[in-house]
């Protein structure tokens, strides 16, 4: 008898599953987007619905497992079947429409008949899922929220651990009660199920470094009149070029502190000729804020003590030259109401160039290119040139401090009575040792993700009063005026109020469900020892991982490579392995286009070797803005990376049997004004026959 279809395969929800995948990038309590950044992480809603839709067969189908269908029949009746029909198909719209809502993420019983129809649909023998480009790990994660044995694999350290914190350690700890003192030691009893006890150690271990760490370098973050500083703010300097003047030009990009109403503030500079220098003090009210002395693109500045315009060629000679300073030019701290801004002082400023970091990422950043990190073109060769000195002691500082929570963390796990078997996390134990190396993992990660906002390319926005990430956008861009935050406050930047969304993630993680693993491999060498595969591969040349995530991992590397050494092996992530279309690493356009559909070929070919016909291959592919007036069916220039992954999947032997645009992505704010990725289409494949045409 014919088999019958996947839904995938026939029909889906689109229109909710496009809408809850929309309304998902504005989440951020709980969502796996805050566990730690990656960029263009897949919606976990168009991720449950492609996974759950490749698994179950299309009710309708009169080929359809009677069981299966008779199981939809007695779904809920829902909008679907009111106005469409009420078939066993749009009884099972109708729940995957509830199915992909955030809300329902946690929500056991809408999980539960989901794990239900997958295990009715698969004859009680749900397949393990494979992502081989698990990156942000969206697809791996719900994999394992719907039961199945989730396995994700990347050549890029950074995502595997995304992928192991998600999919791999919290399973193995699930309902553990917490071993620190406070919570171990509490009269009435919690409830410790899926990762909440884990959740609850990494919570007490980090308020503990955090304690340690005030107590070390506190001196280093002074109050202002009393009030706690959520930022200093700081503008880049360099020469005047003109030798009458040769004052120091700041180089400031916007004057304004507050935009928000009957709280504006911003920065009056008052230009000193004689001291050849420009003295700031903030003002508040309503009055004209200075225009600012950027003038147009680039890196050209007026100076505003005799209006020479320094042009882009003598501001990158200044910094490459190593003689580009930084002023202050205001503190921002936390009153009764609100935020205060003040003038800046001497005291403070002198406090800030105290700070003498014992350890910093020397790594050397690729020179070859500055298309990803604007910031190499102007004297910035290392990754530890990327922060202050005072940002360099503090991430270093918590950076150490997880070496110590660790062994705090052991002792405790010994005294509760975990196994003190020396086992380590890697080789899968259970005991106090692993279970130590378990909670230090969010916390080094944790560390790295702090940088984000501990960085002196971070940015002041002056309309939600707060630091903003240096990764606003898929690229490093050079900021000329610059928050330095405080760790030990209670606004943006501060090492409590990262890790509580980490933890967050944690308890919303399906812990308590099969376990899963992530390993670090290349694609297209992968043993795959699955017969479910959905991946997000690499889209040609919009993103450059590799190149991006050394900023997070020469601080993870540091707090967590006596862990996973195998992880951790090479001093910056491996490149040359990494399927995308690099100009500069592959010698040209043409080399580069080669690469890429090589190695895509490659991959599929080798996903083709292990994939049946049992259940379909999906694969997404995301568009930039400019290349998605395609999925209207408008004329628009080709897109190599969309060529390459049809013609590549042809020629391994798939045919294409399905194709679903997702509008899976944001475009908001910055991204309204760069080339992001905004729709991806997802894919639907089967093996071709032995004995079909071969089309390539």
């Amino acid at each position: 008898m014919p088999a019958a279809k996947k839904l995938i395969e026939v029909a889906l929800p689109l229109e909710a599953i496009n809408a809850a995948s929309a309304r998902e990038k504005s989440i951020r309590h709980g969502h796996p987007s805050t566990l730690h950044l990656w960029w263009a992480r897949r919606p976990l809603a168009a991720a449950r619905a492609v996974i759950f839709a490749s698994l179950v067969d299309d009710p309708d189908d009169p080929h359809a497992d009677p069981d299966f269908t008779d199981a939809c029949r007695r779904l809920p009746k829902g909008a679907n079947a009111d106005t469409k029909g009420d078939s066993a198909r749009m009884r099972l719209f109708d729940f995957i429409e509830r199915l992909v809502k955030w809300e329902n993420t946690t929500d056991e019983d809408t999980m539960r008949t989901a794990r239900q129809l997958i295990r009715i649909a698969t004859k009680g023998r749900p397949p393990p899922l494979l992502d081989p480009f698990a990156g942000g790990g969206s697809i791996p994660l719900e994999a394992q929220r719907l039961g199945l044995a989730a396995h994700a694999s990347d050549l890029n350290p950074v995502a595997v651990m995304i992928n192991k914190a998600m999919i791999e350690i919290s399973p193995r700890f699930a309902s553990k009660r917490p071993v620190n003192p406070e919570d171990r030691g509490q009269l009435i009893k919690e409830d410790w199920r899926g990762a909440a006890g884990l959740a609850a150690d990494a919570r007490y271990y980090g308020g503990w470094m955090r304690e340690r760490a005030q107590a070390k370098i506190g001196h280093l973050y002074p109050k202002h009149r009393g009030e706690t500083v959520i930022a200093w703010l700081w503008a880049r300097t360099v020469q005047c070029p003109n030798p009458a003047c040769g004052a120091v030009m700041p180089l400031v990009n916007s004057f304004d502190l507050s935009k928000k109403k009957g709280k504006r503030a911003w920065i009056m500079p008052y230009p000193d000729r004689q001291a050849k220098q420009v003295r700031f003090e903030v003002q508040r009210g309503e009055g004209k804020v200075p225009k600012s002395p950027k003038v147009g693109r680039g890196a050209k500045f007026k100076c505003l003590v005799c209006n020479e315009v320094a042009s882009d060629q003598h501001v990158k000679d200044e910094s490459m030259a190593g003689r580009m300073g930084a002023q202050l030019t205001a503190i921002v701290t936390e009153g009764k109401h609100g935020r205060n801004y003040h003038s800046p002082t001497d005291e403070q400023e002198e406090i800030a160039e105290s700070a003498e970091p014992e350890w910093k990422p020397h790594q050397e950043m690729n020179r070859d290119t500055t298309d990803l990190v604007s910031g190499r073109g102007y004297g910035f060769f290392y990754w530890s040139d990327l922060f202050t000195p005072r940002q360099l002691t503090a991430l270093t500082t918590f950076s150490d401090l997880v070496h110590e929570a660790r062994e705090a963390a052991y002792f405790d796990a010994v005294a509760a009575g975990l196994a003190d078997d020396d086992v380590p996390l890697r080789d899968g134990g259970q005991g106090a040792r692993a279970y130590s190396e378990a909670v230090s993992v969010y916390l080094g990660m944790n560390v790295s993700k702090q940088a984000n906002r501990t960085s002196s390319l971070c940015f002041w926005d002056p309309g939600g009063e707060n630091i903003q990430q240096v990764f606003a956008r898929q690229a490093i861009p050079m900021i000329w005026d610059y928050p330095e935050g405080n760790p030990f406050s209670k606004s943006s930047g501060n090492f409590l109020g990262h890790l509580e969304y980490t933890l967050k993630v944690l308890e919303r993680s399906p812990a308590s469900f099969k376990s899963g693993y992530a390993v670090q491999q290349d694609a297209p060498r992968l043993h795959l020892d699955t017969r479910t595969i959905s991946t997000d591969p690499p889209y040609y040349d919009n993103i450059g991982y590799a190149d991006l995530s050394d900023f997070f991992y020469v601080w993870m590397r540091r707090s967590l490579r006596d862990i996973y050494p195998d992880v951790f092996g090479t001093m910056l992530v491996p490149k040359a392995a990494e399927l995308i279309a690099s100009r500069y690493r592959q010698g040209g356009k043409d080399e580069a286009k080669t690469f890429f559909e090589g190695g895509m070929l490659e991959t599929f070919r080798n996903i083709r070797k292990f994939v049946t016909d049992e259940y379909p291959l999906t694969v997404y592919y995301a568009f930039k803005q400019q290349d998605a007036r395609l999925l209207k069916g408008e004329t628009a220039p080709a897109s190599t990376g969309w060529e390459t992954m049809l013609t590549s999947l042809i020629q391994a032997g798939f045919s294409i049997v399905g194709t679903w645009p997702m509008r899976t992505e944001l475009t908001a704010g910055l991204k309204t004004r760069t080339n992001a990725l905004a729709s991806s289409i997802i894919l639907v494949c089967r093996p071709r026959p032995a004995d079909a045409p071969n089309l390539s």
